[in-house]
């Protein structure tokens, strides 16, 4: 079967996943015993399959197949792992060796959302919307995320083998990814000319917005006057961080909201006092951007208090947890999702840009062995201009209207590095 067919073979079995829950959805306001009524076509499906199939099935995986299908259907980030996965799952060294990917289920296989700047993967060109037909020779077709990092996980130096599909190129291609202990990138921060202020993030996990208010501190220091806030790639983090980093540019107002079937809606506020810069503001992303960098230009975007260039947000913005089942067995699935102030659901929607430009993709390097080379530098793959950057200096330098002065801008801000307070939460009535 070439990959092709597959990937026909696999939409249309997600396809038809999607059509059982839209069914299941619609059957919400039917009487209570409406779900078994579903339930019964899955068993009539199956024994039409035992009974009538070519040849004799393996019931097994087809009941994996199904359970996978449904929770993707429900939630791309959910994993199912069996008891002997989820043994494994719990004994997880996070300070193992790994490839720098972050991951979700996409047409029925894992999907990469995106590569940690500077990681073995960022390295090979790998990149938010590529699908990882095989891990070590093992299909990810209905396999459970959660599995599939832990395969990628292993002693820094050893090396895992790939088959990656990507979109315009339905070939697999084989790559040889040498593990590393991947560290988080620091922020950025360059004053460009007119006064404009670049900070650079590439991952928000906790205490980065810290981080960043020291560098736009520094850059107010240098007499900047503009500031462009460049979160793509980061997807990496930290939701209530997205929160935090919205604060350093709000005063006042609902940055984003948490709430689920069975977790009460937290309400999370801005502080004048955690507000470091009141100037004009633009906000690059891109398809790799996710949690709670999308949080952060979700809240800035709703308040109109700054433009949102580039590519439309990833959409991974939710609480997950581990259910347990009674066989030992797990799922990993999202129990609440965090809003924009306007009332939609990250994880959905995601984020719009108010002015798109569509990014250039990074070419996959490959050697002619399968292995991926160990470039000098990062800038030998960038492209020559960088589009979106370009494009949120022009809607900067374009405002004819200066943006509404904060009521907190007369007042002195908050010093970065004495640290900021934990963003509040008040209470659910």
């Amino acid at each position: 079967m070439n990959s092709r067919y597959k990937f026909f073979v696999v939409t249309s079995s997600t396809c038809l996943a999607v059509m059982l829950l839209i069914g299941a959805v619609v059957g919400k306001g039917a009487p209570a015993n409406e779900p078994y009524k579903h339930l019964s076509v899955y068993s009539e499906v199956v024994s039409r399959i035992k009974s009538d199939y070519v040849e004799e099935p393996d019931m097994k995986s087809v009941t994996l197949g199904a359970v996978n299908g449904l929770l993707e259907a429900l939630d791309p980030y959910a994993s199912y792992l069996s008891p002997d996965q989820y043994k494994q799952y719990l004994k997880k060294d996070q300070a193992k060796g790994s490839v720098g990917l972050m991951l979700s289920r996409r047409f029925g296989y894992v999907g990469v959302v995106d590569a940690i700047h500077g990681s073995p993967a960022d390295k090979a060109g790998l990149g938010t919307g590529d699908m990882l037909e095989s891990i070590r020779g093992i299909s990810t077709r209905d396999m459970p995320l959660a599995y599939a990092e832990l395969l990628l996980q292993g002693e820094p130096g050893t090396t895992v083998e790939l088959s990656v599909l990507r979109v315009r190129k339905p070939e697999p291609q084989k790559i040889t990814l040498t593990r590393a202990i991947v560290t988080n990138p620091p922020v950025t921060a360059t004053m460009l000319d007119g006064g404009i202020g670049h900070v650079r993030v590439y991952t928000l996990e906790k205490g980065k917005s810290r981080e960043i208010a020291a560098a736009i501190s520094n850059l107010q220091k240098q007499g900047m006057k503009k500031l462009v806030l460049d979160v793509r790639n980061a997807a990496a983090g930290d939701p209530e961080e997205g929160a935090a980093l919205a604060n350093l540019f709000m005063d006042k107002g609902l940055i984003t909201y948490l709430q689920g079937q069975k977790v009460p809606r937290q309400n999370f506020e801005a502080q004048p006092d955690k507000m470091v810069y009141s100037g004009p503001l633009v906000v690059i992303t891109n398809r790799g951007t996710a949690r709670g960098a999308e949080i952060a230009a979700a809240a800035v975007q709703d308040a109109k208090r700054a433009e949102i260039v580039g590519e439309r947000t990833y959409g991974d913005a939710a609480l997950r947890r581990v259910v347990n089942t009674d066989d030992g067995a797990a799922v990993i699935l999202s129990v609440a999702k965090y809003y924009s102030p306007s009332g939609k659901a990250i994880q959905d929607v995601a984020v719009t840009p108010n002015h798109p430009v569509a990014e250039q993709e990074a070419p996959l390097d490959i050697e002619e062995n399968g292995a991926t080379p160990d470039p000098q530098s990062d800038e030998s793959k960038a492209p020559s201009e960088d589009l979106l950057l370009k494009k949120a200096i022009e809607v900067l330098n374009g405002k004819t209207v200066e943006q509404k002065a904060s009521t907190a801008a007369a007042k002195p801000l908050a010093d970065p590095q004495r640290g900021l307070a934990p963003l509040h939460i008040p209470q659910s009535k």
